[in-house]
């Protein structure tokens, strides 16, 4: 039988700034290795998760959804540190073996994020109990609690723990997490007495990587990566780092030979494998909870807010605005759109019922339907402006609305929408920001220790990219004769700039994005991972962002705050 091995504890950057990869290069190596499935999983949290999913499953690699948890022995709640000030949290694989377990994932992630964050996000057995079903799990590296109690020397416990996680999540559910990274402190001692565990309580003991980075050749740039993290400036101590040993995306012959002494640990990682088929149905919308009066479908409420504009405008009903209206309220239905409009239609009638300034921006001024409905205040029949601009029966689109609100008051519309849908339905979304040319070699030159002059020298040489067309490393090095002369002379200037070449396009944080809203009619967390803003202002965000989220099914909703309008709205009072 042909040998095979599968990466079930693999990083990539959305583990932030921790894991080097980025999830297409995880599928493109195990495509390469001719590894029929890859596991994601990240830090604490699920922000690859769709992208990944989508990017194995156009490989034809099957894809395992999965995170890193982080893990504290008391209550999730509890804020104390144990005797000598060490964070009270260990290491837990979790894997997604169907939809049920994915959606569990989300739960316990969204807790971990929202109940028990403290350093990181973690979780308590007691969410693990409840959500449980359908996630298989295994016990985790050097950091998690089996490891942790066995290098405690304290086997009753680790006995203990083992029968304690089984009942968790059902004894064919968890495995024993095995990892061979030989300079690590401990590392044997740990392993072997794992092995023994395993075979006392006739668990399955699984081989994993704990994958960083792609290659060997990228362990300085990973190295690198972790002191810009903790904000190290090269100097001895003042760094987080990881052992010399290889945490790349190894191969399955590389498996067999590290993990030689005991082969069945490495087969065992296809057999969890063939226990995870998750299938997700991307890209199916669902919208919010619009309430219509006397049983009338969402269609027919908007065909009868659209003709009741004629009397509002004082608008005449001319056979040319009859058929583009007939027209576009049939393509609305045959998308299902119609509670999209019916959601915005409303939220404007709040703004202006109660003299929040708006404006609409964008395709939409092409709909008759949305000028009627008193979305848009322009005629489009008399612009002639084309609908298909704004909502193309033959593409696959979905209307895309940009609400402009004073911003002194566009918090107002957002506790609006969570008055009328439920808070647990509502949320902003998430964005990430990534290391630029211009940043990636700032904080290269940093975390090495160079004077601040080098990395502001090298990076002042890379030109400002514009909107949508971020610049490149390698595109500065072209046309910038100066850039490319010092990359080929200086040897502290190559260094730099290979390092940041690595690193370039990593996630470096997640933040609030400027306008985007989602609103859903379940709690969000049924389709979603949610999260505090890490700015500390008790925002609730997505973990997908704007792209990821219209995968799940959720429409954007776009709540822009405009000084402008408030300047606008400022004035007028004041004439007033």
């Amino acid at each position: 039988m042909e040998k095979s091995f599968i990466h079930l504890h693999t990083h990539s950057h959305y583990s932030l700034l921790d894991g080097l990869s980025k999830p297409e290069d995880l599928v493109a190596l195990a495509k390469k290795y001719k590894m029929s499935a890859i596991a994601l999983t990240d830090h604490g949290n699920m922000y690859g998760a769709i992208e990944f999913y989508k990017l194995a499953k156009k490989e034809g690699i099957k894809p395992i959804i999965g995170v890193e948890a982080y893990m504290t022995a008391g209550n999730r709640k509890d804020r104390t540190t144990e005797v000598g000030g060490t964070k009270r949290y260990y290491h837990l694989i979790l894997l997604a073996k169907n939809l049920e377990g994915y959606k569990n994932l989300m739960k316990l992630v969204t807790i971990a994020n929202l109940e028990g964050y403290y350093y990181k996000p973690r979780m308590d057995k007691e969410i693990l109990r409840k959500y449980s079903k359908g996630i298989i799990a295994l016990s985790g590296c050097l950091g998690g609690e089996l490891s942790q109690t066995i290098l405690k020397g304290d086997m009753k416990k680790a006995d203990e723990l083992v029968l304690e996680y089984q009942d968790i999540f059902r004894k064919e559910n968890y495995f024993i997490e095995i990892q061979c990274h030989p300079s690590v402190e401990n590392d044997k001692e740990v392993r072997s007495a794992l092995i023994a565990l395993g075979k006392k309580h006739n668990i399955p003991v699984v081989a994993t990587q704990d994958s960083h980075y792609e290659c060997n050749e990228d362990h300085e740039a990973h190295h690198t990566l972790l002191q810009i993290n903790t904000q190290g400036d090269g100097k001895e101590g003042s760094k987080f780092e990881f052992s010399n040993d290889d945490f790349s995306f190894i191969d399955t012959e590389k498996a067999f030979e590290v993990f030689k002494d005991i082969p069945e640990a490495v087969e065992n990682t296809a057999k969890i494998a063939d226990m995870c088929n998750l299938e997700l149905e991307l890209g199916k919308w669902v919208f919010p909870d619009f309430k219509v009066e006397d049983g009338k479908s969402y269609d027919e409420k908007l065909r009868e807010l659209t003709y009741e504009g004629f009397k509002r405008l004082n608008l005449e009903k001319t056979p040319t605005i009859i058929e583009r209206i007939e027209y576009e309220l049939k393509v609305i239905k045959d998308k299902g759109y119609a509670p999209y409009f019916l959601v915005v239609g409303d939220l404007l009638r709040h703004a202006k019922e109660n003299k929040i300034l708006t404006t609409i921006r964008g395709s939409v001024a092409g709909s008759m339907a949305t000028y009627l409905l008193g979305i848009t205040n322009v005629n489009p029949i008399e612009y002639k402006l084309p609908f298909e601009r704004f909502l193309n029966p033959f593409r696959p689109s979905p209307p895309d609305i940009d609400m402009d609100f004073a911003d002194n008051r566009r918090d107002e519309m957002i506790e609006y929408v969570k008055s009328k849908y439920g808070e647990d339905k509502v949320a902003q979304i998430g964005t990430f920001g990534t290391m630029m040319a211009r940043g990636a070699v700032r904080d290269v030159a940093r975390a090495l220790a160079y004077p601040y002059v080098i990395g502001d020298r090298i990076s002042k040489m890379i030109p400002m990219g514009s909107q949508g067309m971020p610049m490149t490393i390698d595109y500065a090095m072209e046309i910038v004769p100066e850039l490319k002369d010092a990359y080929d002379k200086e040897k502290d200037t190559k260094k730099i700039i290979d390092l940041a070449k690595k690193m370039e396009g990593c996630v470096r944080h997640i933040s609030v994005h400027a306008a985007g809203v989602v609103i859903s009619p379940l709690p969000l967390v049924e389709y979603v991972p949610l999260q505090y803003d890490p700015k500390g202002e008790n925002k609730i965000i997505t973990q997908y962002d704007m792209y990821n989220i219209e995968e799940a099914g959720l429409l954007k909703f776009d709540f822009l705050g405009i000084r402008n309008l408030a300047i606008l709205a400022d004035a007028v009072s004041l004439v007033k």
